[in-house]
């Protein structure tokens, strides 16, 4: 397989029914720098302009850009567009990892024992969080695909597979503060649920595991023209594993991705990384149109006619 490259558009539209004072929003779309990944180019264009703005890291290493509006406005169109290369990943042998109750005794806590660098960082993402819940009826589930003695990639494996099988990707189902205990009731729920309930599974039986949040490319169905703002967001789980370091795993289409995976930023669980969040003085109501496209290289002319993309609106 060979390097990949597209173009990304990710287009926020809020509509405010009476005119926002004041708005202060954290913004997180802009790709992250992997050694799979590169970003050939990346803009953010904000409507109406910020009277401030700035550039950070987060904790997770996530870039951010934080704005302020000072000035009344209507609406806040913003607006992230992007080229983005992604090359092949090692192949991945899920037999020759460690056994999984080693990955879990070299992550526990043991007073006295100094951890390497990696290992600390890992232990951050062994614990509940506010979209995570350790409990008993994870470890269970967890535990009837967990044999003694798999190989760890192969038990997230068995356990990805059970979960793409036994839930049901329903959009309807849940919102975005569906409890993860709710959604395991149910068995139903849209890609953070799923990823939601991965992770829970796994640090409930003391293995790290954090939630990844980007795109992924769609196909659109046989003689069918790729359509704009047809896609969407998407979430998938990392796990770590010593001396292999983060692999990734997909419980909402039981893949490992590859090269139709773009990602954005990670974190705990969902509230780590949303894409937009903020607060606001002043509007009512508002209305909210989220519209995203992941168009291949190959494409990008026929998805857009006359070679560029037009802003939403």
């Amino acid at each position: 397989m060979s390097a990949v490259r597209y173009h990304l558009l990710h287009d926020t539209l809020y509509r405010y029914t009476y005119p926002v004072s004041e708005s202060r929003q954290m913004i997180r779309l802009t790709p992250r720098l992997l050694e799979h990944q590169r970003s050939l180019s990346h803009r953010l264009q904000i409507e109406p302009a910020p009277s401030r703005s700035e550039n950070w890291i987060d904790s997770f290493g996530n870039p951010v850009r934080t704005i302020d509006l000072e000035a009344s406005h209507e609406h806040l169109l913003i607006r992230a567009e992007s080229w983005i290369e992604l090359n092949p990943r090692p192949p991945l042998d899920v037999a020759q990892s460690p056994a999984w109750e080693r990955v879990r005794d070299t992550l526990a806590y043991r007073a006295g024992r100094a951890l390497a660098p990696e290992l600390l960082a890992a232990s951050a993402f062994c614990f509940e969080s506010p979209n995570v819940r350790l409990k008993r009826e994870f470890a269970a589930y967890a535990l009837e695909v967990f044999t003694p003695g798999l190989p760890f990639l192969a038990g997230v494996q068995a356990l990805m597979a059970r979960i793409h099988r036994e839930f049901t990707f329903d959009p309807k189902a849940t919102d975005v503060a569906t409890p993860v205990t709710r959604v395991f009731e149910q068995r139903r729920g849209v890609c953070q649920d799923l990823s939601h309930v991965m992770i829970s599974c796994l640090r409930s039986i003391g293995l790290a595991a954090r939630y990844v949040s980007g795109y992924l490319l769609t196909v659109p169905p046989p003689g069918k023209p790729r359509l704009i703002g047809a896609d969407a967001t998407h979430a998938w789980v990392s796990v770590f594993c010593p001396g292999l370091g983060w692999v990734d795993f997909d419980p909402t289409n039981n893949t490992t991705p590859a090269l139709e995976h773009i990602t954005v930023g990670w974190g705990r669980d969902f509230a780590d990384v949303s894409p937009v969040r903020g607060v606001i003085l002043g509007a009512g109501s508002h209305t909210l149109k989220i519209s995203v496209t992941v168009v291949p290289e190959s494409e990008f002319s026929l998805v857009y006619e006359n070679g560029r993309a037009q802003p939403a609106a």
